[in-house]
């Protein structure tokens, strides 16, 4: 049976390899992104033209404001205004960046190719255990629910157990192979389609 040991492993493995004191394991790296921005009450942020478009997307579905700033970016960007990073295409030994929420993506083109599936890595423990929460209907996964007071609103954007084990199989592989090397280029700009004029 599955557990949330595969997740606390899986979380605790990724931590380190990325040299984050903590990581919180999320369904995918735009509800990681999500999550952040709730967490931190973001209002407005700028993010650049060549991206995925669901980050300007997030800012509809919030309501928050968002502008395009022009960025040759490379592995991860900022939220501009923000200390949280897109790393959806970072596979680098020891990257984590200090005083940041970094998130990171499993999806199937990946890296660490797990079909879905994300990480917040972080050092701020009071973050860690929110975002957790929230991650997870609001609830301690340690804990039954039923004998919880919940406090904290929920959005149902955990990891299962069995994405963290497909996770902890894959991990050494990756750790050897070499991560592609994404172009700029690869991502067309946003900024031109219809949905975000």
């Amino acid at each position: 049976v599955m557990s949330f040991k595969e997740i606390k492993d899986f979380e605790n493995k990724i931590a380190h390899w990325f040299g984050s004191p903590y990581a919180v394991a999320i369904d995918c790296c735009t509800h990681a992104i999500e999550l952040c921005l709730r967490y931190k009450e973001v209002d407005k942020f700028t993010v650049p033209p060549n991206t995925y478009p669901s980050i300007p997307n997030l800012a509809k579905k919030i309501g928050i404001e968002f502008e395009w700033k022009e960025e040759d970016w490379k592995d991860y960007y900022y939220l501009g205004g923000t200390n949280i990073i897109d790393a959806a295409v970072l596979w680098k030994k020891h990257s984590y960046i200090p005083g940041t929420l970094m998130c990171l993506s499993f999806q199937f083109q990946k890296h660490l190719s797990l079909g879905r599936g994300g990480m917040i890595l972080l050092d701020d423990k009071e973050a860690k255990d929110e975002l957790k929460k929230m991650s997870y209907d609001g609830r301690d996964p340690d804990i039954p629910w039923r004998e919880q007071n919940i406090s904290t609103i929920g959005y149902h954007y955990y990891m299962t157990p069995e994405t963290a084990q497909r996770g902890l199989e894959k991990l050494p592989e990756a750790i050897k192979t070499k991560p592609k090397d994404w172009k700029l280029e690869e991502w067309p700009d946003l900024s031109n389609m219809d949905v975000f004029k």
